[in-house]
């Protein structure tokens, strides 16, 4: 293997008397894509911060071409080569897509700005990765999946010796993912060095040359991509076996009430005719390729946007659903997929973040700061939160915010619960345990409805799964037809795919 661009020698780092890496050794060589796994709070991020200069080290060196060096800021980072492409977007919302990939580093003509030749760049870049983006249009305007590529875009116009990629394609479609792909293996084979790093095994043993695993702060594996299979990868990243990720599933109960009766559901330009029946101790997953409107429909459900028609019984009783509080007074909650703009105050310690949703729970003249702890020693217990309890949420690991955010949810004592994107962009040990406790409230009497774009997922988990097609709902899967081929084919409109599918319930008279 040819002599690395980057590396990290015994690398330590502690946050006050914590230490949080423990000797961490890391090559990054020319020409090779080396993956660097483990769960949420493993020490990933931090070990990726101080490669690109966003945090220093505690103890150890980085070398740079052989070199002993040293980089105080990202500043240093990139004018060594060495780009990083964040999970969390790095974009300034209100500047153009085109300031963006400029910004900081503007193109001049004189005196003045050379917007023609920075847009006649920008639509190049983007052009590499298939983007459609208009270079002058607002970022805080682009879809998720559109900033990732715009952010992609952004750091091929650096002309990076390093690439580091932190959970690229967690927001791409399937056809977005090839594309990064391919553009992976372009610089590749133009000898960049690229770290990856994804919660998503298959991706890894696609793309990665190399692979190093850590848990709790240190290196557990490192060697060749193809001398470790992704079972393997995932025993090294929790310490134990995964066979049982998935809990079992008994099925719904013999004889078990409709809690939720939904008829002829629509919302305006999203979604048309939904309907299903929701049993007590049932998980219905649901399914549909990105576009399909199956977070739209739900939300139109919960009350979150306005819904153009349709019949929504709860036990029996018609209910009139207009907003989250009318959802909430039926005890039927919406756990968001996006944890980090509409789920949680991400500047915020545990506790406001916990009890905000049922703050009425504990308050009278004053909020009850006392109960409000007790509710949060017995959250931390429950769901395995971890981290300290005054920190930043916006600190905690992607895990632990999202197991945050179901106990926010469950404070409410919801009866019917509404899950969208359960587990993405967290590691395949916090999947397991959200799966297991999804599964033990079905078995308490809960009704959930799990919306996933990991059809592995879907049928791993649900005992039904519907699946929607640009917005209409094409059929429900039960039993042997659980399969990705029957999804897909309804996803896709295939119409020998309806013949294994239940078709929607009659719009009652």
């Amino acid at each position: 293997m040819a002599d690395p661009i980057l590396s990290l020698r015994g690398i330590r780092r502690s946050f006050g008397p914590v230490e949080v890496l423990h000797g961490i050794d890391l090559d990054l060589a020319p020409g090779k894509v080396h993956a660097l796994l483990g769960e949420n709070g493993a020490g990933k991020s931090t070990a990726m911060k101080i490669l690109a200069g966003y945090q220093p080290a505690s103890a150890g060196r980085i070398l740079l071409d052989g070199a002993e060096t040293q980089f105080h800021s990202p500043h240093d980072g990139e004018s060594a080569g060495i780009i990083m492409i964040h999970q969390e977007f790095a974009l300034a919302e209100q500047l153009t897509v085109e300031q963006n990939i400029f910004l900081g580093r503007e193109l001049r003509k004189g005196l003045l700005l050379d917007k023609a030749r920075m847009r006649q760049l920008s639509r190049e870049y983007l052009a590499r990765v298939n983007s459609q983006v208009d270079p002058d249009t607002l970022v805080s305007r682009l879809s998720n999946s559109e900033k990732q590529m715009v952010e992609i875009a952004k750091a091929l116009s650096r002309n990076a010796r390093v690439l580091i990629m932190d959970e690229p394609t967690a927001v791409l479609t399937s056809r977005e993912v090839e594309i990064l792909f391919a553009q992976v293996d372009a610089l590749r084979a133009a000898g960049t060095a690229i770290l990856f790093t994804s919660h998503k095994l298959d991706e890894v043993a696609r793309l990665a040359d190399r692979v190093t695993i850590m848990r709790d702060g240190a290196v557990v594996h490192s060697g060749p991509a193809d001398q470790i299979t992704e079972d393997g990868m995932a025993t090294a990243m929790v310490g134990r076996e995964m066979s049982d990720l998935y809990p079992a599933k008994p099925g719904i109960p013999p004889g078990a009430p409709v809690v939720l009766k939904v008829r002829d559901l629509s919302v305006a330009r999203y979604a048309q005719g939904i309907g299903f029946d929701l049993h007590q101790g049932e998980i219905l997953g649901l399914a549909g390729l990105v576009g399909a409107g199956r977070t739209e429909a739900m939300e139109g459900l919960c009350g979150i946007r306005p819904k153009t028609g349709g019949i929504v019984e709860i036990k029996g009783t018609p209910v009139t659903i207009r907003k989250p509080a009318d959802a909430l007074a039926h005890r039927l909650c919406y756990l968001t997929e996006d944890r980090k703009l509409r789920g949680l105050l991400l500047d915020m310690p545990m506790r406001p973040n916990l009890t905000l949703q049922a703050l009425a729970d504990f308050a009278g003249l004053l909020i009850d700061r006392k109960a409000e702890d007790k509710a949060l020693d017995q959250a931390i217990q429950d769901f395995d939160i971890r981290g300290s309890r005054t920190v930043r949420v916006g600190n905690l690991s992607g895990g632990n915010q999202q197991k945050l955010l179901l106990a926010k949810i469950m404070l409410s004592e919801p009866q019917i619960l509404v899950v969208d994107e359960p587990t993405r962009g967290i590691d395949i040990g916090t999947k397991q345990q959200i799966y297991a406790f999804l599964r033990r409230l079905a078995a308490e009497g809960h009704a959930i409805i799990v919306i996933s774009s990991e059809m592995q997922e879907l049928i791993g988990l649900a005992d039904r799964i519907l699946v929607m097609r640009a917005g209409r709902q094409m059929g429900i899967l039960s039993g042997a037809a659980l399969s990705e081929d029957s999804i897909v084919r309804l996803a896709l409109g295939v119409s020998d795919a309806k013949s294994a599918a239940e078709t929607a319930p009659e719009v009652p008279a």
